[in-house]
């Protein structure tokens, strides 16, 4: 995904006419490389990544097309410097393409992703299954085969993106705001639900069958205190075995939660512990009043296109509410991943996945492809220096001052956002190891 993100800007900067010193995949030591035209094409031995070498990209002075084997002069003997054709030579309207290239193509990834996995497993349209009987969804007029294309402001281009909205945001407990399609016509309803305030354990979690794993710990719950953080496994309350949801609610419906703290047993990696002390969270929780598709449907090829857009769209929308959640408290930096972290998480989908069959396992790696690649385009969009999205935000403010920027300047500052990245990226990949154990 990282190579299809530097081919972006490298096409690009081939069209614009800027000079392109090396495309590498991977980093470190070179293994092989040939030149073709004025480019030298390289494989380098560490297999993360890799770059697309610009001229003059970053100060005024000539760079080495090698980073990491620099000759005498500072560079490889036989690159080629052609004059005129350096990065900052070009003009702002030829520059901006090239740096948007690498996110866009991140995204035209995920979409590529996204129409073949549609193709083959189909859409979840968010479509309404049943309304419950005297709720306010139903006096509001929504009734059941209605689709669901707007909530609280928010577009809804599937089944996910609604869930994931109710998850990330909550249900308003004063009025829900909702759009949706009945025969080819939008209706628009406001409605207060009915609010139900109980005590809750502290933490929102998936029915593995096995037990409870921690997606999203709640805001005022101590577990994180006591040691839970998200992705344990909860196997037991105050010395009851907990296996399933089913099992969660036979055993709430006997012993209601109050304010009295519970011991917790979770378990991480093959590890079982029992903590004491969590402390029950009061919740007041809103009703919606229907319920939702959540299976997957065949579609045209016009269909197949259209939701994979919207596919795009709803992970580039969970990407950014998980930024701001970050900002809310909902997440913290310890809820982030890093490399080590996300193998883990594809390791841990494909043996799931390849328990099932091959498709199911192509299927697992589609999404991950999709998420990742979203994901690297709405990061890399940041306007922090560094990053695509500040180098953006520096372009544009050249073209408006119509004049060129201090380049030592502007490489010493994204040097320093570089190593702050780096020491954030280290911090979270020291987390996701401490996570194995």
């Amino acid at each position: 995904m990282i190579i299809f993100h530097e081919f972006g800007h490298f096409i690009v900067a081939k069209t614009m006419g800027i000079h392109v010193l090396e495309f590498a995949v991977g980093m470190g030591p070179k293994l092989f490389s040939i030149k073709r035209g004025s480019t030298r094409y390289s494989l380098r031995l560490i297999p993360f990544g890799g770059y697309c070498a610009m001229q003059d990209e970053i100060t005024d002075t000539e760079p080495s097309a090698d980073p990491t084997e620099e000759g005498e002069e500072g560079r490889d003997s036989d690159v080629e410097i052609i004059p005129g054709a350096g990065f900052n030579e070009a003009p702002v309207r030829k520059r901006i393409p090239v740096i948007l290239a690498g996110p866009f193509f991140n995204f035209l990834m995920a979409f590529i992703a996204s129409a073949i996995l549609i193709a083959f497993a189909g859409i979840d349209p968010a479509r309404v299954v049943e309304v419950y009987d005297g709720s306010p969804a139903q006096e509001a007029g929504i009734e059941a085969g209605d689709i669901i294309t707007r909530y609280e402001e928010n577009g809804i281009a599937n089944a996910r993106e609604l869930y994931t909205d109710m998850i990330l945001n909550e249900v308003p407990t004063d009025e829900i705001h909702i759009s949706y399609k009945r025969d080819g016509r939008t209706y628009s309803v406001t409605y207060a639900p009915e609010t139900t305030t109980s005590y809750k354990l502290g933490f929102y979690f998936n029915d593995t069958g096995e037990g409870l794993e921690i997606s999203r710990i709640m805001q005022g719950s101590n577990l994180k205190s006591v040691g839970i953080q998200t992705g344990d496994v909860i196997v037991g309350i105050n010395g009851n075995a907990i296996a399933s949801y089913e099992d969660l609610a036979a055993y709430l419906e006997k012993n209601p939660l109050s304010e009295e703290p519970v011991d917790l047993t979770y378990e991480r990696n093959g590890h079982e512990k029992t903590v004491e002390g969590v402390r029950p969270v009061m919740e007041t929780t809103a009703d919606i009043g229907f319920s939702y598709n959540l299976m997957r449907e065949k579609t045209s090829l016009p269909g197949v296109l259209k939701n994979a857009l919207g596919e795009v769209g709803y992970w580039i929308h969970v990407t950014v509410q998980s930024i701001l959640s970050l900002f809310k408290g909902t997440f913290t930096i310890t809820d982030m991943q890093g490399p080590v972290g996300v193998v883990k998480v594809v390791g841990d989908a494909y043996q799931e996945a390849s328990a099932i069959g091959v498709e199911t396992v192509v299927m697992t790696l589609l999404n991950i492809i999709i998420l990742l690649s979203a994901n690297l385009g709405v990061m890399n969009l940041i306007p922090i220096p560094a990053l695509d999205g500040g180098r953006i935000v520096m372009l544009i403010v050249e073209a408006i001052r119509r004049k060129p920027s201090n380049r030592e300047i502007e490489a010493r500052v994204n040097f320093v956002s570089f190593v702050v990245l780096m020491a954030l990226m280290v911090y979270i990949t020291a987390h996701d190891i401490f996570k194995l154990f």
